[in-house]
């Protein structure tokens, strides 16, 4: 299978070393050359500057990993091909062309996987487990913060010109760090409405785009939700709790750790993770089954609908906190 990699950040280095990992050996590369990551190890491999050289090699696949503004630039012309893409989250940095996108999907056939990783971790699928078992009763509300110092994230090059900082790349904390606006919904169902705050951090130097963020959510089901979201926290932390009418679940990413409360035994259990698990865990079992997807063996896990719902989600944030007003989603 041929695939074309289109960005070689460290996401698109990622992914390149998990498909090769994997036993994939056909590559092209679109590439800006403006990465200062060294590119030795795909030296061996064909690259093109833009996007019609790069799909005149006819790939089967596609790997987006580009910067985020810059996806559908890709993504459209490769679905008219009816390659199967993969696109690192969030689909786009706006709802703009995003119907093109999906009429050009179904009219070339192409299978969508979105880059969602975190639908791949297991505590998470353990989490999904227990709430279709009613383990904790019915939810009630539930709570994300995700704190990262962004300085920190890639230590190799200015993160104020990285495209997480950068409005016209389709930077913010809220579209970068769109993953609990996708798995909050992945279990807990639709959200109808949402409220948000945000601002930039002035230690961050990076005025643009906002850096913390506080996402209020109405989910159709009832359940209440927070986000919070921001740049600048050290350490770096990832927490969920979901609270239900008879129990609790405390997930801890940078802890490791997932346990539940239950009433009616008044004690926590434990649940630990996969003997020897880490990070790259999730990324090797996406690209593992981004290729499955490809062949047409398996149905795409986080669909292009799903990334979608993010999108609209992270953009319905973003304009919340522009208008300060509560957005509306029942007509989506």
């Amino acid at each position: 299978m041929k695939i074309l990699i289109a960005g070689f950040g460290s996401i698109g280095r990622r992914h390149f070393r998990n498909l090769h990992a994997l036993g994939e050996r056909d590559f092209v590369f679109l590439r800006s050359k403006r990465s200062m990551l060294p590119d030795d190890e795909i030296a061996a491999y064909p690259f093109e500057t833009t996007i019609a050289a790069s799909l005149a090699h006819q790939p089967d696949a596609v790997v987006i990993a580009n910067p985020t503004s810059l996806h559908l630039d890709v993504a459209i012309p490769a679905a008219e091909m009816g390659c199967h893409i993969f696109i690192e989250k969030p689909v786009s940095h706006s709802l703009a062309r995003v119907d093109e996108l999906v009429a050009t999907v179904q009219r070339g056939g192409s299978q969508v996987l979105v880059g969602f990783q975190y639908r791949y971790h297991p505590h998470l699928r353990q989490i999904e487990t227990l709430l279709n078992e009613g383990a904790i009763g019915d939810p009630v509300a539930a709570r994300v913060h995700w704190g990262e110092y962004l300085p920190g994230w890639h230590p190799w090059e200015d993160y104020r010109q990285s495209f997480s900082a950068r409005k016209d790349l389709g930077g913010g904390v809220i579209l970068t760090l769109t993953h609990p606006l996708d798995y909050l919904r992945w279990l807990l169902g639709d959200v109808v409405a949402l409220s948000t705050f945000a601002a930039p951090v002035k230690a961050l130097q990076i005025d643009d785009v906002e850096s913390v963020a506080e996402i209020g959510l109405r989910f159709a089901n009832g359940v209440l939700g927070s986000v919070h979201l921001n740049y600048i926290q050290r350490p770096h932390t990832h927490q969920l709790e979901i609270v239900g009418t008879e129990g609790t679940i405390f997930w801890d990413y940078v802890g490791e750790s997932l346990k539940m409360y239950r009433v009616d035994s008044s004690a926590w259990k434990n649940f630990p993770l996969p003997e020897n698990f880490e990070r790259n865990m999730m990324f090797l079992e996406q690209a593992a089954h981004f290729i499955r997807v490809a062949r047409g063996t398996e149905k795409p896990l986080c669909t292009l609908d799903d990334g979608i719902w993010a999108q609209r989600l992270a953009n319905g944030a973003l304009e919340s906190a522009t208008s300060g007003r509560i957005v509306d989603l029942t007509g989506f």
